[in-house]
């Protein structure tokens, strides 16, 4: 479950991303994801928010805003607008934007760091560095050729430099409880067994500072210590924290903290049940309720790379196609639980078949007889989801609520063709088309959260007096 302790809040966050570049369609996948499910809770009349930010410390940024010759502040500041304007266009509501680079969130990282310094110790240390996760691996966390799994292709950097540690071995039983006991929940099921066997093995202590030098004088700066920055996993996962007043508004933080849920990509999956559970164990502070772990975007069956070209814009698609569809490919074709292709072939299909045949047919061919009759629909009662629909929200399982409302699309459909309204009486077709308006209201209203946009046209054409609606979704030829 992911109801909150107080059923009238519920806090959501998506991963804080890396800005060392534009937004792209992996991250559409999971600002809509977060969406979905803040605007159901909103829905069930809880107070939601919503929180994402600028990943703004980590070492990779410092080296794009080189690569572009631009200082690191402009840089950072210019790409994390481009995020928070993202987001408005791909039509998501986050409440919170919260910049790594913040004051309040470089005292709230502090304030963190100076409550795990139990666990904290310094010493020297020589390592592999992978640029893309921001991490030191062991040789025996490599592929066969050397290279970390997530970043095929890309050589590791061999660090030698005294670093700050954390005890992360101190918390290896606890969070083995924790998690075991669904004290922590993780979803899916396969991902919560994947951290229980990592945390099976010998637990190694953890870097959490890098060298001035190395940060080039860039990230949080080590209370205490004016030679070290902070490790940017330690900080970036704080956002969690600083968005919601942790070091700086107490009566805000106590509102809001612990998270009910923080939606990440698989490959962070460690980072966030592990790591950051084991932060805040140490700072003894809550822990967050749930993390739901998605898999990743594929572009013709292809990882995106920017080597290969096959980043895709979801922007582009919005231009051509429209925001709903957009959310509606992500939302149906990807599998919440696993990783999905995306191709503009497959996209039109559906666009075609789900959004402009089932969809957008039905509402047309509704609307038009109903003025026809000079029909007119009184808004239906108090609408709700029904239980097996709010267990599918509650384990994200997207696609299976949009399978269940495209079933109902598609019973309509058939229905409107073994009545043959136009072989009726006035009579006949007014009580039948009364029944068909309340069962697209309330389908209107189980799509508020997946297709916002499209929820509030079936919804304003379908009550008082019926006039023929304009086509939602223009085929395309």
């Amino acid at each position: 479950m992911i109801k909150s302790m107080d059923l009238n809040k519920f806090y959501i966050t998506a991963a804080i991303p890396y800005v060392n570049a534009a937004p792209h369609i992996g991250h559409a996948l999971e600002f809509i994801q977060v969406d979905v499910i803040a605007r159901y809770h909103r829905l069930l009349g809880e107070e939601t928010i919503a929180l994402t930010g600028g990943d703004e410390n980590a070492l990779k940024n410092v080296q794009a805003a080189e690569t572009a010759h631009t200082p690191v502040k402009e840089f950072i500041d210019k790409n994390s607008l481009l995020f928070k304007e993202f987001i408005k266009k791909i039509n998501t509501q986050f409440d919170v934007f919260q910049k790594g680079s913040e004051p309040n969130h470089f005292k709230a990282s502090q304030e963190l760091w100076k409550r795990c310094l139990k666990d904290i110790y310094k010493k020297d240390y020589q390592g592999l560095y992978c640029l893309g996760c921001e991490t030191f691996y062991t040789e025996d966390e490599l592929n066969e050729k050397g290279e970390c799994y997530e970043h095929p292709g890309k050589k590791l950097e061999k660090v030698s430099e005294s670093n700050y540690f954390f005890k992360l071995s101190s918390y290896q039983k606890q969070l083995i409880e924790l998690i075991s006991s669904e004290k922590l929940k993780i979803y899916p099921e396969f991902r919560k067994n994947e951290v229980l066997s990592f945390l099976k093995e010998p637990l190694k202590d953890i870097s959490v500072s890098r060298s001035n030098k190395r940060a080039k004088n860039w990230g949080v700066p080590v209370p205490d210590d004016l030679n070290q920055r902070m490790y940017v996993w330690f900080d970036a996962l704080n956002i969690y924290q600083s968005g919601v007043g942790f070091g700086w508004d107490e009566k805000l933080y106590q509102k809001w903290w612990p998270a009910d849920v923080h939606v990440i990509g698989k490959g962070i999956i460690r980072f966030h049940a592990v790591y950051w559970p084991a932060f805040l164990l140490s700072a003894g502070l809550k822990l967050p309720k749930t993390i739901f772990a998605h898999g990743y975007l594929t572009v013709n069956g292809q990882k995106m790379s920017k080597t290969v070209g096959n980043i895709v814009d979801p922007l582009k698609i919005i231009e051509k196609y429209g925001v709903d569809p957009l959310r509606y490919y992500l939302l149906k074709e990807i599998p919440p639980y696993d990783d999905g292709d995306f191709s503009y072939r497959r996209l039109e299909e559906i666009y075609n078949s789900d959004l402009a045949n089932e969809l957008g047919n039905l509402i047309s061919r509704l609307t038009t007889l109903a003025e026809k009759d000079n029909l007119e629909i009184k808004t239906s009662g108090k609408k709700q989801f029904n239980n097996e629909t709010m267990k599918q929200f509650e384990s994200f399982q997207f696609n299976l609520i949009l399978e269940s409302i495209w079933t109902k699309i598609k019973t309509l459909n058939k229905e409107i063709n073994d009545f043959a309204p136009w072989k009726k009486s006035t009579e006949e077709r007014k009580e039948f088309l009364t029944k068909s308006f309340n069962e697209i209201n309330l389908i209107g209203f189980e799509l508020k959260p997946f297709l916002p946009e499209t929820s509030e046209k079936i919804l304003k054409a379908t009550v008082g007096k019926i006039k023929k609606i304009s086509p939602l979704f223009p085929k395309i030829t």
